[in-house]
């Protein structure tokens, strides 16, 4: 259910974004949202709430968003609260960003590597990942792992490449056992 809830609302604040030539603006608007309510747990606590009236949360949200949030992203948070799926709000919004990133052919890569990257270096790599794909842009979020030895493990939706020491040590091993 909770899947639904937010393939349903996304895709209907994405069709609404295209519709109104609003794709940009509504994207930086949730991805902003989401750090807002991530940072802001207690927010979602009280929207959800048993004991608040639903009338008391509408009145939080609307004096809280009207005028700083578009119409569109405040009508989608009354419209959650009123339907009672305030907990879904997050997902709603990370569904509705990961559409528009795939109507603008943005990719979205993880990048492990054993020691820290310089800039030439992450440079390269997202060259590279654009090259390889069909991406016209990349979005890296770059990460150390020291078990790693040597190498990388990238990550792309649900393809991995591991390119790192560990991973070819730990094959070695298995193949030797084997033998």
């Amino acid at each position: 259910m909770a899947k639904q809830v937010d393939i349903t609302y996304g895709n209907a604040l994405f069709e609404l974004a295209l519709e109104e030539g609003k794709l940009d603006s509504l994207y930086e608007e949730a991805v902003a949202l989401i750090q807002i309510l991530k940072d802001n747990e207690e927010l979602i606590k009280l929207l959800s709430h048993p004991k608040i009236s639903k009338d008391e949360k509408l009145k939080i949200v609307t004096d809280t968003f009207d005028g700083k949030a578009s119409d569109e992203l405040t009508g989608l948070m009354v419209m959650v609260v009123e339907k009672g799926h305030v907990n879904e709000l997050i997902s709603i919004l990370n569904y509705f960003v990961k559409q528009v990133k795939k109507e603008k052919n943005i990719g979205v890569a993880t990048v492990a590597s054993a020691v820290e990257l310089s800039d030439s270096q992450k440079q390269a790599i997202e060259k590279r990942l654009i090259e390889t794909t069909v991406y016209e842009s990349m979005e890296v979020d770059y990460s150390v792992d020291k078990s790693l030895i040597g190498g990388l493990v990238i990550r792309i939706e649900d393809r991995v490449v591991d390119s790192s020491i560990k991973t070819k040590l730990e094959n070695m091993s298995r193949t030797l056992a084997n033998a």
